[in-house]
């Protein structure tokens, strides 16, 4: 078989980001806090930035944009290009180049630059702030305390499944204390939430069965009440050794043993095992440092009906280009790298104005547009909240769906319902069961089966077989022990116990 040399010509394209573009789309994602330091560090090495104290915002409407643009046309020479997130991005090496709004999440290149990039004005970006490759802080690669609040937030999705569920579950752990307790009165939550009173305290009850048990109580009694329920230690005697916790402050003992009804030895047994609860359970988890939320974007009622949607002026760092020092120290440069010097300068300084308004005019749109989907919450209350998902938004506006996750991480809205994070609203319903036979994810077959449990009565106790029962006639099929396996990850009793149970407090009285 002979060999041969011949050339061949192939078309295709390929997916490739400047440098610019990159840092671009990571200011999307940063918070106003973070924002604000990578401004700050700009501005203290950049000589040609300095910070604009004027009170007119940097965002523009759609119809001055056109104006924006011829003014930026008319700019002088050497002004160095910049990235209009709206159209193709200039790549002066010739590559090909990509829209911000076809940036997908796993496009995104490494932060290392190389070439002439890495020695350019162009300092590189990190994912959750600013810096450059020089700065290395070895405390970035340790693991990180997890917080009570991030780790009840990990849990919502898995026992609240309805939108405004999990919205008012999200809203609950927002209030959370360090200790655990939830220090609000559920009534004032309804209220503000616009949601009845009863769906909230239903949360409550999901919540309260979180870890670590004793989290979202009201008071020392209830606290210790989920962690004695959690055992399944919980039962009328103990409940009322709770109701009676200020006799035992005041080492009132005969007046204890009186009110719970038990001998002295039985008495201290109890005791000792409430001794070995955690009063605090909150405390466990990693303290950090709480931070003021500051909302990126404000929504009021108009008169008319309508809601105004603006952004916080407070968080949007505004800076200028110093273009009197630059003609200052242009005619006192005489050599080529001084020269290349300032000109990176401007170019870095013309870049770093440029998408701080874009930044906060693609905000703004993504807030508009949900706000406009979610007209009903904020008109009505959570029951009115949408099943609502980041694609929806995204064809709504224009842009790829992974921009709009970019622009609603870290960002809060303020509203007259309270502050929400962006991304909150963003929510799915169950998928219900039909004759085509869609399929049901795990976790919502486990919210059907406690459902079915928390509706029992002494006289009508579900066993495992009949939960399998009522779950084919929904649609649902599922076998046994799989039941009686996500019943013991929800540390529900068995059906025999549970009627034990029912009956005894039926006897006794409710707890």
């Amino acid at each position: 078989m002979a060999l041969s040399t011949k050339l061949e010509l192939r078309q295709g394209q390929q997916l490739v980001m400047t440098p610019q573009l990159q840092q671009a789309i990571r200011l999307l994602q940063l918070s106003n806090i973070e924002l604000a330091q990578y401004v700050e560090s700009e501005l203290e090495r950049n000589p040609l930035l300095e910070a604009d104290d004027g009170s007119e915002a940097p965002v523009r409407s759609e119809n001055d944009q056109a104006e924006f643009g011829k003014a930026e046309e008319a700019a002088p020479a050497g002004d160095g290009d910049w990235v209009d997130l709206d159209k193709p991005v200039a790549d002066p090496e010739g590559t090909f180049d990509t829209e911000y709004e076809n940036v997908y999440p796993d496009s995104a290149p490494s932060d290392q630059m190389h070439g002439a990039d890495a020695g350019s004005g162009w300092a590189s970006l990190r994912q959750r702030g600013a810096g450059t490759t020089d700065d290395v802080n070895i405390e970035a690669f340790l693991a990180n305390d997890v917080s009570l609040r991030e780790h009840l937030s990990a849990q919502v999705p898995l026992v609240l499944k309805e939108p405004a569920e999990r919205l008012i579950g999200q809203y609950l752990v927002d209030m959370v204390d360090e200790a655990g307790y939830l220090p609000a009165d559920l009534d004032v939550i309804a209220e503000k939430l616009g949601a009845p009173q009863s769906l909230v305290e239903k949360v409550l009850a999901s919540l309260q069965t979180l870890d670590p048990p004793g989290v979202f109580a009201r008071s020392l009694a209830e606290c210790l009440a989920l962690q004695l329920k959690e055992q399944n230690r919980y039962d009328p005697i103990v409940s009322r050794f709770l109701e009676n916790l200020h006799l035992l402050a005041g080492h009132n003992f005969p007046a204890l043993r009186k009110a719970v009804g038990v001998e002295m030895d039985e008495l201290l047994e109890i005791v000792a095992e409430i001794k070995k609860l955690n009063p605090k359970p909150g405390l466990k988890f990693g303290s950090v440092q709480l931070q003021p939320v500051v909302p990126d974007v404000l929504v009021r009622a108009a008169p008319d009906g309508t809601w105004i949607i603006e952004l916080n002026s407070e968080t949007l760092p505004r800076v200028l280009v110093n273009r009197t020092y630059l003609a200052t120290v242009s005619q006192a440069t005489g050599s080529a790298a001084d020269r290349n010097y300032l000109l990176e300068c401007l170019q870095t300084a013309n870049w770093l104005v440029k998408s701080l308004d874009q930044r906060a005019r693609t905000i703004l749109r993504v807030a508009e547009e949900i706000v406009r989907q979610q007209d009903g919450f904020f008109t009505h209350g959570v029951q009115y909240l949408r099943p609502l998902n980041l694609r929806t938004v995204a064809d709504a506006i224009s842009m790829h769906e992974s921009t709009v996750s970019r622009v609603t991480s870290n960002k809060y809205m303020a509203t007259p319902r309270g502050i929400f994070e962006m991304k909150y609203f963003f929510t799915s319903a169950i998928a219900s069961a039909d004759d085509e036979g869609e399929s049901h994810s795990s976790e919502a077959v486990r919210h059907r089966i406690k459902q079915m449990i928390d509706g029992e009565t002494p006289a009508s106790v579900l066993s495992d077989d009949k939960i399998v029962e009522k779950l084919k006639s929904d649609g649902i099929d599922i076998a046994r022990r799989t039941v009686a396996k996500y019943r013991e990850a929800m540390r529900i009793p068995s059906s025999v116990q549970r009627r034990r149970d029912k009956r005894l407090i039926e006897r006794v009285g409710p707890t």
